[in-house]
């Protein structure tokens, strides 16, 4: 339990700001002008993380080129795919995964249909006549020939605060002997009960994506915009990182990696918790 505390801690921290650095081999800074190119797609950082691409951005490599997921192409790369500018990560747990996922005998790469990532974007709604903050979770699935992005899960505020499941003294409860007279105290329970959920089983989960759904169908949920964007990466073996946008004056900017965790046994498991909200 005091890991998973501790894992908690690093993962909130590293959205505080603090002065970052590149950095190469046993602590020396790295500033080499062909790699200082904004990240600007998503898709061109799976490029870089693999060293798909070259140093100039100009040319993509293949299996079978010469300079295909070079190991020192994607050492060169992973350096600067770090927010080194607001994002506490500390060198050490930096340099650490880039050994990582580049090691000699088992490098690990990143796969863009490969599941184990997902996005997260922030948007605007307008619900009973106000702008509310909706947080929509996506994934990948198979469709036909191809791909689709589709929604899996929602976070959204007066639906979370609409499920509130009184416990102990204070929770009503159908009497068990309620069988015996045709459950005809449904009535009060369903009527003059306001915590209808109360009568629900101890797992009784909300499906926020169904409400969510149907809210729209109805005609109550209108979309505005989408604020903001950023992905979870779990393909790493043993890592969990943050994908996030960066638009500002300098080289360190585009899509980085925003947030970095090592992982150990349920982990995993804590952190989804912690980002779906879900504790």
């Amino acid at each position: 339990m005091r890991l998973k505390i501790i894992l908690v801690l690093l993962f909130i921290s590293s959205f505080q700001s603090a002065p970052g650095q590149i950095f190469n081999s046993p602590g020396a800074i790295k500033d080499d002008g062909r790699f200082a190119a904004s990240t600007k797609q998503v898709n061109q950082f799976f490029r870089r993380f693999n060293g798909e691409e070259s140093k100039e951005g100009d040319k993509r490599y293949n299996p079978g080129d010469e300079n295909y997921r070079n190991r020192d192409l994607r050492r060169s790369f992973i350096n600067i795919l770090f927010d080194n500018e607001t994002s506490d990560l500390p060198v050490d747990l930096k340099r650490e995964f880039l050994n990582y996922v580049t090691s000699d005998n088992f490098p690990q790469y990143l796969t863009f249909h490969g599941g184990e990532w997902f996005a997260e974007a922030s948007t605007v709604f307008t619900y009973g006549g106000r702008s509310q903050d909706v947080v929509l979770f996506l994934k990948l699935q198979p469709e036909g020939l191809g791909y689709e992005w589709v929604i899996e899960n929602v976070l959204f505020e007066p639906f979370k605060n609409a499920f509130d499941k009184p416990k102990g003294d204070q929770k009503k409860f159908l009497h068990p002997l309620s069988h015996e007279l045709g459950f005809m105290n449904l009535r009060k329970a369903m009527q003059d009960d306001p915590k209808p959920e109360s009568y629900t089983p101890k797992e009784f989960r909300p499906d926020y994506l169904s409400l969510f759904i149907y809210e729209i169908k109805r005609g109550n949920l209108k979309f505005v915009t989408v604020k903001e964007v950023k992905y979870h990466f779990f393909q790493i073996d043993k890592w969990y990182f943050e994908l996030s946008q960066f638009n500002r004056p300098g080289f360190n900017t585009g899509w980085l990696i925003s947030n970095l965790v090592k992982l150990s046994e349920g982990d995993k498991e804590v952190v989804l918790k912690y980002i779906y909200d879900s504790n």
